[in-house]
């Protein structure tokens, strides 16, 4: 009986040291993950600034270009969209850019225009 509960305790104590282990290890890779891709990670972030402006639900493509420079068209188009935005086009054929989860917002104010 006392065998079987050390053994127990052991499994436990062992599969602890291994989670915390591992956790660590996972932190660290995600940390030198994002050191690798501090560009795109701060480009994202920086998009979502612009596009969750409380008076602006859309941005045009031109004035994203103009605040998130040393992109190409493509790649910005696809930080964007890693960023959670939806691309539209207006009338006059100019791109625009919202984030997704302001839809409601979006709507809500059409609505009462």
């Amino acid at each position: 009986m006392e065998t079987a509960l050390f053994t127990l305790a052991g499994t436990v104590v062992g599969g602890l040291i291994t989670y915390f282990l591992q956790h660590q290890r996972f932190k660290q890779e995600l940390k030198m993950l994002q050191q690798e891709h501090k560009t795109e990670f701060m480009a994202e972030s920086t998009a979502k600034h612009f596009l969750n402006h409380k008076s602006y639900t859309d941005r045009s493509f031109e004035t994203l270009q103009k605040h998130l420079g040393g992109f190409d068209d493509e790649e910005l188009r696809k930080i964007l969209v890693r960023a959670g935005a939806i691309r539209t086009y207006r009338d006059d054929g100019t791109e625009w850019w919202r984030l997704l989860s302001r839809m409601d917002e979006f709507i809500e104010k059409k609505q009462g225009s």
